[in-house]
């Protein structure tokens, strides 16, 4: 059972997308999560330890995140962190529970790994069911309730489509289409065929970025002139990246503050933050999420004690209740996980940015 399991140094390990379709996700996670441990170890760590963030790459792929879930385990690391994507989570939780190793902030908001409960797996973001049902009631809202679900044939596809579906029959309403796409392909011709024949108000995507975009491109020279929305896992600057002018208009729900002018404390101090490392280092939804997670966690050491233990650790999580850092709350308590139910609209525009 490590302490510090290396020296004075608090090892975390994190399997993400670095490579493939969708290795943005992975290396602006990562690259937020960096800023934060970076600055943070420049002023003497947390209790006297410094922060070393491992990676490994899975390509968002399971089998590969498995992999490399059994290496940092097998390595003794602290605890597991930011790991990127729905399928690759679940592929872990089993091992991380079995060795009751902390499990901190994946980027995926499914349901799968929030129910049944784990005291090891801590989540910052809100669910699919939270993003899903605020898109939904903006639809409504605007009399738009014909709607199709366009969505990755994998777990992250279904926990949105079920949380699509859930939000729709508490209005009596299901989707009119529903079209889909294998994981890391762009394979979307059937897709488009099955959903732009029943010409829909609106499309939900529940996919990742590539697919995403070659769906939008593809539905539109199809004749689809309705609106798209996407949920916060797409990628938000990586969808505006692909897209660039076709991208104007389309609505991506957030689970994080808005990240590219100082409109809360926490915006200022993550644009200072990304000022200040420099390089090639770019705000974005990606990024401030790692950034933030990075916050939240080093909070949970700061409150584990000069010499934390994974259980110190959790202990220490568990007691951040009604915390604000910066404008965006973190509720954890010894029951409850899920520190934030906060969800947003935000939109893409032509020259490739993204509008509050």
């Amino acid at each position: 059972m490590p302490a510090l399991a290396q020296g004075n140094r608090i090892v975390l390990g994190q399997s993400a997308a670095f490579t493939g379709p969708a290795a943005q996700l992975g290396i602006q996670m990562n690259s937020g999560a960096r800023i934060y441990f970076n600055a943070l170890n420049a002023q003497g760590g947390v209790n006297g330890a410094t922060v070393e963030l491992r990676t490994l790459d899975d390509g968002y792929e399971p089998d590969r995140c498995k992999a490399n879930t059994e290496k940092f385990i097998s390595e003794d690391v602290f605890g597991l962190f930011g790991y990127v994507g729905t399928p690759t989570s679940l592929a872990a939780l089993p091992l991380v529970v079995d060795a009751k190793i902390p499990f901190f902030g994946p980027f995926t908001d499914a349901e799968a790994l929030r129910d049944p409960f784990h005291k090891s797996v801590f989540h910052l973001r809100a669910s699919y069911f939270d993003e899903t049902a605020l898109i939904v009631k903006q639809l409504t809202s605007l009399g738009l309730n014909k709607i199709a679900v366009f969505y990755q044939n994998d777990s992250y596809g279904k926990a949105g489509l079920e949380g699509v579906v859930r939000a729709l029959k508490e209005r009596e309403l299901a989707p009119i289409a529903l079209g889909t796409v294998e994981r890391n392909t762009v394979d979307v011709a059937q897709a488009v065929k099955d959903i732009v024949a029943k010409m829909p108000h609106a499309i939900v995507q529940i996919s990742a970025y590539k697919s995403c975009a070659a769906f939008t491109r593809q539905a539109r020279k199809a004749g689809y002139n309705g609106t798209f929305y996407n949920v916060s896992f797409v990628g938000t600057q990586a969808l505006a990246d692909e897209l660039g002018k076709e991208g104007r208009g389309i609505m991506v729900s957030q689970v994080m503050p808005f990240p590219f002018s100082p409109t809360t404390p926490i915006s200022r101090e993550y644009l200072e933050a990304v000022r200040k490392a420099g390089g090639d280092a770019q705000p974005n939804y990606s990024s401030m999420e790692g950034y933030l997670a990075a916050k939240v966690l080093a909070e949970g050491f700061r409150r584990a004690g000069k010499v934390p233990t994974r259980e110190s650790l959790i202990a220490g999580l568990e007691s951040i209740q009604n915390t604000s850092f910066g404008g965006f709350n973190v509720n954890y308590g010894p029951k409850d996980h899920v520190a934030s139910h906060f969800v947003d609209l935000s939109m893409l525009t032509e020259d490739g940015k993204v509008k509050h």
